[in-house]
């Protein structure tokens, strides 16, 4: 009975490592396979109420960003050298901002008031 009990454990943390391991995997190659993430990337505020957010990086490159609403459909696009992005045309919602700086880019959720 012992050794039976043994087995199960021992199948079950098999099971439970390999598929820790298959979500490490996955997550290294999320961003467009392979390509880079933009290192220090901070958006705030997030939710925002005002006209403008502020996005900062590490390198603090100049930045291209869109703007989609949820359906997919670009709504803003700009190019910063900044750090300052006025979004007063924004109606209320969620939408989704794209970052690019380089050869690196991110993509985030940003929610207006």
């Amino acid at each position: 009975m012992k050794k039976k009990y043994f087995y199960i454990t021992l199948l079950l943390f098999f099971l439970f490592t390999l598929g820790a391991s298959a979500q490490e995997n996955k997550g290294s190659t999320a961003n467009g396979g392979g390509s880079q993430t933009i290192e220090g990337l901070n958006i705030y505020p997030n939710p925002v109420s005002a006209d403008r957010i502020y996005i900062t990086s590490k390198n603090m490159q100049s930045k291209d960003v869109e703007v989609y609403d949820v359906l997919g459909k670009k709504i803003l696009q700009a190019s910063i050298t900044g750090k300052e992005l006025n979004i007063a045309s924004l109606t209320p919602g969620v939408y989704i901002i794209k970052v690019k700086e380089g050869d690196a880019s991110a993509t985030r959720k940003l929610i207006v008031k």
